[in-house]
């Protein structure tokens, strides 16, 4: 290990300016005038694979945004880990609000900033580098690896879920790891093992046929605004609780040993208060706020739209009406079966007065990696060695699609293995990622590839001893 840590020191300045070569193509997957710009950081990418010494390195066409495949498949007696990850970007704008042009790397004050710095191109580049070190050194790896890097995480295209079908044989792997998380916080190491799942609808109400003038026509029929608002306001108890019959039906309970972790985060609800300029917390009674983040469902109004909202003064009674209403699952929770609750639900509160239509926009499935998988174990060593600090547990309360598509496609567990900060601004102006995490990051995963090598050999000899126990006995 000395030896690729040395490889890794010794080219820092490169590794950066690398990486403000991947930042400068603004690779943003939701504009169409940039589809040019996809498919170059795209090969961008394969020859930098290839100048890695990774093989078979090439994009692959979609129906949307293309794909980059790679791998490194000759290590004898070892585990394969796939690793993915996404190169698109969010869009920049506004643009007035970045301190230094969005695609034109800068380093200030100990970090990297970007679009992408840290959502995912920084993060994917501590895998890179990683990989060329020990290629540069040891001329090999210490597990198989394959790469599947995506175009359309930000922009919600299906093509990556496509693929994974269709490339089952080519995509087998032991493990998946997906470096697109935060640490807790600053200088606090951890490590997510759970995910919220999703389920998004649109709720339209619909009133008269036309825009009414309010003063001719209000007190004869219900203002379509007025029934959305008494419809949203049924979806919550005065404790907070979701108020529809099933909900809470399959949630899965925290476990002692969770909360014993939870326990341990340098976690202040006044100073999460104060942060989000708040005079009261608020949300499901009974619980902790950081288990109402992680471990408990939600339901949210995400927006709501109707009637005029111009200057000046236009006093009519609008046709219709709409919200947008986001949930969060947690495991054990089916993202279909809350989508028919939902559904059933607002059409039994629903008035007669107006007509009530439901669209669910998306579904993600809740997800949770064991604490004591090899996984998990390996990446617990390896923040424990590339941070100096022993990692901390946690969840997170937003969803990562793919950590579901890819068990239930492929079979594979995923470990998150993420290296940004929460206040590195992804998706919003000066996006960055500590230099520190990312010098941190390399290191982590140097080690990360050699304790899962470790931890995969020691599961698989447990296993053959307790088969081979078991048949001792049956003899």
């Amino acid at each position: 290990m000395d030896q690729p840590l040395a490889y890794v020191h010794v080219n820092k300045d490169r590794f950066l300016a690398e990486l403000a070569e991947l930042i400068a193509i603004p690779s943003v997957s939701t504009d169409p005038d940039r589809r040019d710009d996809m498919r170059r950081c795209a090969e961008w990418l394969v020859a930098h694979l290839r100048s890695l010494g990774m093989d078979g390195s090439r994009v692959i066409s979609t129906g949307g945004h293309p794909i980059v495949y790679s791998e490194w498949c000759r290590a004898q007696d070892a585990p394969t880990l796939l690793l993915y990850g996404h190169y698109d970007v969010q869009p920049p704008d506004p643009l007035e609000q970045w301190t230094s042009p969005p695609f034109q790397a800068s380093v200030r004050d100990g970090n990297l900033y970007g679009r992408g710095a840290m959502d995912d191109k920084g993060q994917l580049f501590t895998h890179f580098k990683a990989i060329e070190a020990y290629l540069r050194t040891a001329g090999r790896l210490p597990v198989n690896l394959k790469i599947v890097l995506e175009g359309e995480e930000e922009s919600g295209g299906d093509s990556v879920s496509v693929f994974l079908a269709d490339h089952k044989h080519l995509l087998e792997a032991d493990l998946a790891v997906i470096s697109d998380s935060a640490f807790f916080a600053e200088d606090v190491p951890s490590l997510c093992y759970g995910l919220r799942g999703n389920v998004y609808f649109q709720v339209d109400v619909q009133g008269p046929g036309r825009d009414l003038h309010s003063g001719l026509f209000g007190g004869s029929l219900h203002n379509p605004i007025q029934a959305l608002s008494e419809i949203l306001a049924q979806l919550h108890d005065r404790e907070g609780r979701v108020a529809m019959d099933g909900f809470y039906d399959d949630v899965l309970p925290l476990a002692s040993e969770e909360r014993e972790a939870f326990s341990r985060l340098p976690w202040k609800d006044d100073d999460y208060r104060r942060g989000l300029g708040l005079a009261e917390l608020y949300g499901e009674a009974g619980f902790s706020t950081l288990e109402r983040l992680w471990a408990r469902p939600t339901l949210e109004c995400c927006g709501i739209i109707g009637g005029y909202t111009g200057e000046g003064v236009k006093s009519v009674i609008p046709s219709h009406a709409s919200a947008k209403v986001s949930m969060r699952l947690v495991p054990n929770q089916s993202p279909a079966k809350i989508a028919s609750l939902f559904e059933h639900h607002m059409h039994s509160i629903a008035p007669r007065t107006v007509r009530v239509t439901l669209r669910c926009l998306t579904r993600a499935e809740p997800s949770i990696v064991p604490l004591d998988s090899p996984g998990v174990r390996a990446a617990v060593a390896a923040l424990r060695e590339g941070f100096h600090k022993e990692p901390l547990f946690q969840r997170d309360g937003g969803s990562i699609p793919m950590v579901a598509s890819l068990k239930h496609t492929l079979g594979v567990d995923t470990v998150l293995l993420g290296f940004g900060l929460p206040e590195g601004n992804e998706h919003a102006p000066d996006e960055f990622l500590s230099l520190s995490n990312f010098f941190g990051g390399i290191g982590t995963v140097l080690h990360f590839y050699q304790e899962l090598h470790s931890s995969f050999l020691e599961y698989r000899h447990r296993w053959v001893r307790s088969i081979s126990g078991m048949s001792a006995q049956k003899g």
